[in-house]
């Protein structure tokens, strides 16, 4: 997993989140050919390979929902990240909403895939049942944010083909310019623009672009801190819809690592008693 797999993560990815570009910038792609295949890949097999080992982890959120007008409303809740290491499974996450009341008990279970449909399942306390999510719905909104289900799953390098487009500053760094393609089904993007620090490998900016190969969001990542002396996680994460004019950000507290995350919390069937 790496620094977008949280929630790329919420790593979630929760994915797991990477570098804006312009259209007209773009157009110089007609020139890639193997050579920056080749290095995109592997700057995305660096990114996961910095990230391996980190077993489990806890954090508690905040999420705030801006709607055009500027008028805001907050969720509090719960991640948990179990790292899985089997190369041909995603890592899982749990997510469970403690406020406002009209939402306390959601909860949400995500096990990633590589190429097949994600597994995920909402429950929803005021319906009391458990909704699995299905594959062609994960290009919706989760619970009203402008996260879709996709994006909260580990990022995983198979998910995608990679070109590199270029290297140039961003902010007081340097980051590589990297184009990714979803290669698994019903995706609700054509592309993902994203920006990797050279430095830390650090995916700090990702520009998602519809169906149409329009710009829809930009997702950005900052406050980063260094866990365990090898993890990077950025303690905000801003997604704005360029299309409706709404934004969620989620602002992290410190993480826990390696708390014995309990896998069998990671059941569909008890999500409806998890507290």
């Amino acid at each position: 997993m790496d620094t977008s797999r949280y929630w790329t993560g919420l790593g979630l990815a929760l994915m797991i989140t990477g570098a804006a570009v312009g259209l007209a910038i773009l157009s110089n792609d007609a020139h890639a050919g193997p050579a920056e295949d080749r290095k995109g890949l592997e700057i995305a097999q660096e990114i996961d390979r910095r990230d391996l080992g980190f077993g489990d982890s806890k954090t508690e959120m905040e999420m705030i929902l801006t709607n055009r007008t500027g008028e805001s409303s907050t969720r509090k809740l719960r991640l948990e990240t179990l790292e899985v290491s089997d190369p041909e499974e995603g890592d899982k996450s749990l997510t469970i909403f403690d406020h406002p009341g009209d939402i306390k008990g959601t909860a949400f279970l995500s096990f990633t895939k590589i190429l097949e449909p994600d597994d995920q399942w909402l429950y929803l306390p005021a319906l009391k049942r458990v909704k699995r999510i299905s594959s062609a719905n994960k290009s919706g909104p989760f619970v009203g944010s402008e996260f879709a289900y996709e994006d909260l799953t580990s990022f995983e390098v198979a998910k995608y083909s990679y070109t590199w487009l270029r290297d140039e500053p961003c902010g007081e760094m340097e980051c590589f310019v990297v184009e990714r393609i979803p290669q698994y089904e019903r995706s609700g993007y054509s592309k993902q623009i994203a920006w990797v620090d050279t430095a830390e490998y650090r995916i700090v900016k990702v520009d998602f672009y519809d169906r149409k190969d329009t710009l829809l969001k930009t997702l950005e990542s900052t406050e980063w801190q260094q866990y365990l002396d090898q993890y990077w996680r950025p303690h905000r994460m801003h997604m704005v819809n360029h299309q409706t004019g709404k934004e969620t950000t989620l602002t992290f507290q410190p993480y826990q690592f390696r708390e014995g995350v309990n896998e069998a919390n990671f059941n569909q069937s008890r999500l409806a008693r998890l507290r």
